[in-house]
């Protein structure tokens, strides 16, 4: 090695001075053809075609080769995963992982590897990942991007481990376990991922995609454990979408703080005035709001009607914004803008047009009942002018009797799998969605269920009647106390262990709450709901398959253990 570097470095210096004969300076050259220094054992070869000169030098020397820069067409935008083996970065299969530490980032790291060493599976999961990040555009076109193992596996962890996209980023730079799954070495000091690009990445899977990742992941778990889809419970829980509590005076300020700016940028592209005071009308807004507020809170003498003198005010002042941001919806007033803005221009009137609605339906209903006295249907009123799919969920459940979300169903099985999730449709109840969710629960498994128990919500006659053709033991409680006396008095011993079981999915539904992020969505938009369940419940099922393979590696290891396990042992 030493005589080799001894030649290298006379090599070196002749090519220098070559360089220098011929009229090329090295920095020159350097810049444009990067100099690398190869050791190829006995056989190497000193190329010097570039300066014109044909050389060969003796066995056992080092080679110089100037490479010319690689255009960006020649790598591909995005990849499934790099297939290059790297010196700074084990196998996906051989990284090591802290089993003696109990976070819940190493079972969802156990289970992402065991699926990269799937190949059908990973392929699988990550064709379908392919088709919503590049389905419509080329994956051969553009700058790099992450390469889908990455966002499938960051999209896991992060509501696998409840994080935001702030602490996702520092996990993704700095954990050194999450960045060999990946296929990121140590030597990659310069690889950041930034929070929006996180978010602009993940954002990209589809809710029908996160869906299908799930029901793969769940086969894989049938698959080492088939004896767990014999066995389901099913309960319903309420995510709470990100709004603050609606009042009357809270979504008409909302309304108003939303059309002042959007009238204002679409004046400025029209070229119109009229909204130089737009400043002191949201002051004079907030103020209002305030003094509502005080009215509400502290009641007092006189109290209905200094709180109809307030809305008063508000909605007049309401009236008068409205108005005149309705004068910029003219059709008329398309003519006069330059071609170049005019998408803008549509855009911004789209928008406005939106909120324009849904705070004169909010003000609306400020009049009736605050005002006129009415009763408002829940099915009428708004909840969040954000969130417009929003729906107040009546429970009855200490300690938040109301909800403000959506309901979601869930169905576990008997390893802890949520084998089956649906999000029901606005008004719609436990015991009417109950049936048709079950059958596509069965033929997914292929008929596999033999015991599956809900709770009361979930009864009526019907129910027990189809429930009791589709599996071979239901357990569906009745309600009303006698002829729920008189089912426990018929019951069999399958039924009653299905009753004392059934409590436990009040623990994975308190898991998903609590350590999944699922008690409170924190992204817009319903389409962002559907995909923050499903990421949730992917985070959850990688827990339980990742726990169930560091089991049957080590029983006694505390990351295979549930907390239930470790305080009996």
């Amino acid at each position: 090695m030493i005589q080799s570097l001894d030649n290298a470095w006379k090599w070196y210096t002749a090519v220098r001075s070559i360089a220098h004969d011929v009229k090329h300076p090295i920095a020159s050259v350097r810049r444009k053809l990067p100099l690398e220094l190869f050791f190829l054992g006995f056989s190497t070869e000193l190329r010097l075609e570039v300066f014109g000169i044909p050389c060969k030098n003796s066995p056992g020397t080092a080679d110089f080769r100037f490479r010319a820069k690689k255009s960006s067409r020649d790598c591909p935008m995005r990849i499934a995963f790099d297939p290059q083996r790297r010196f700074d970065c084990p196998p996906v299969a051989d990284v090591r992982l802290n089993t003696s530490c109990r976070d819940e980032i190493i079972p969802i790291l156990r289970a992402l590897q065991h699926i990269y060493g799937q190949p059908e599976l990973r392929d699988e999961l990550l064709e379908v990942v392919a088709q919503d990040v590049n389905g419509t555009s080329s994956a051969d076109l553009g700058r790099p991007g992450m390469t889908y193992w990455s966002i499938l596996v960051l999209g896991a962890v992060r509501l696998g481990c409840n994080f935001d996209y702030d602490r996702l980023q520092n996990l993704a730079e700095e954990h050194r376990s999450l960045r060999h799954i990946m296929g990121i070495g140590g030597w990659c000091d310069d690889q950041s991922f930034d929070w929006r690009c996180l978010q602009d990445n993940i954002c990209l899977l589809s809710p029908d995609t996160i869906e299908r990742i799930n029901h793969l992941i769940v086969a894989e778990g049938h698959r080492l454990v088939p004896e767990a889809a014999e066995t389901v419970r099913g309960d319903s829980f309420v995510p709470a979408t990100n709004v603050h509590y609606p009042t009357d005076s809270s979504l008409i300020g909302d309304g108003l703080r939303t059309i002042v700016p959007l009238a204002v940028r679409l004046a400025n592209l029209l070229g119109l005035g009229g909204w130089r005071q737009r400043k002191h009308l949201l002051r004079t807004v907030k103020k209002q709001l305030r003094t509502i507020n005080k009215i509400a809170k502290g009641k007092g003498r006189d109290f209905p009607q200094r709180l109809q003198d307030g809305y008063r005010i508000l909605l007049d002042l309401a009236d008068r914004i409205i108005a005149r941001a309705l004068e910029l919806l003219d059709p008329r007033l398309l003519n006069i803008i330059p071609s170049t803005a005019g998408d803008r221009v549509n855009e911004l009137k789209a928008k406005l047009t939106d909120y324009l609605n849904m705070t004169i339906h909010v003000c609306d209903l400020a009049r009736r009942r605050v005002l006129g006295g009415e009763r408002i249907e829940n099915s009428e009123k708004l909840f969040s002018l954000f969130e417009p799919q929003t729906q107040l969920i009546i429970r009855g459940k200490v300690p938040q009797p109301l909800e403000f979300g959506h309901r979601v169903l869930i169905v576990e099985d008997a390893a802890g799998f949520i084998c089956h999730y649906a999000i029901l449709p606005r008004g719609a109840e436990d015991s009417e969605v109950l049936v048709g969710e079950m059958k596509q629960v069965q033929q997914r498994l292929d008929g596999r269920i033999r015991s599956a128990s809900f709770d009361r919500g979930f009864h009526s006659p019907e129910n027990q009647r189809e429930l009791a053709k589709l599996v071979a033991q239901p357990c569906l409680p009745k309600t009303g106390h006698v002829q729920a006396q008189r089912q426990e008095q018929e019951a069999n011993v399958e039924f009653r262990q299905a009753r004392r079981r059934h409590p436990g999915i009040e623990s994975a539904i308190g898991a998903l709450q609590s350590g999944n992020g699922l008690d409170r969505c924190r992204d817009k938009t319903f389409g962002g709901y559907c995909r923050y369940i499903g990421l949730g419940i992917l985070g959850r099922n990688l827990q339980v398959l990742g726990k169930l393979l560091i089991a049957r590696e080590d029983p006694k290891c505390v990351a295979g253990q549930s907390r239930r396990d470790r305080c009996v042992a």
